[in-house]
């Protein structure tokens, strides 16, 4: 099987990220994680991070850098993480796909249970660097 193409936005504002917690029609639902959605056919990375953003959580936000690649620990997607600025705005979760949302530190992203190995490996090591 093709492994798709997917993004992960990392939003900050300040010292916080933007955590959310897996909705009731995602697959693996209750799992605490950063932003994240498929790209689209003829999408670029940085659409699909102001798009899937936009949907999930209703906010505006420029995406700045790509920062890491990974891959979901069944192998079906690989995994663009981006950084994204998310200045403004009210969060406003799509019920379906979002159960709950914080702003946390790096530090207490690493506190939520469950997390995916490979967001607890970008929270530990690569972030620190950016």
């Amino acid at each position: 099987m093709e492994q798709r193409q997917a993004i992960v936005a990392v939003l900050r504002r300040g010292d916080r990220v933007l955590a959310i917690r897996r909705g009731p029609a995602v697959p693996r639902p209750g799992y605490w994680q950063p932003l994240s959605g498929k790209v689209e056919p003829g999408e670029t990375q940085e659409q699909a991070v102001v798009r899937e953003v936009r949907e999930e959580v209703g906010l505006t936000v420029v995406p700045l850098a790509k920062v890491w690649e990974s891959e979901t620990d069944d192998h079906r997607f690989r995994l663009h993480w981006w950084t994204a600025r998310a200045d403004t705005g009210e969060v406003v979760p799509d019920p379906g796909e979002v159960a709950e949302t914080r702003w946390v530190t790096p530090g207490e992203f690493l506190t939520l249970d469950p997390v995916f190995d490979g967001d607890r490996e970008f929270f530990e090591r690569i972030l620190p660097e950016l």
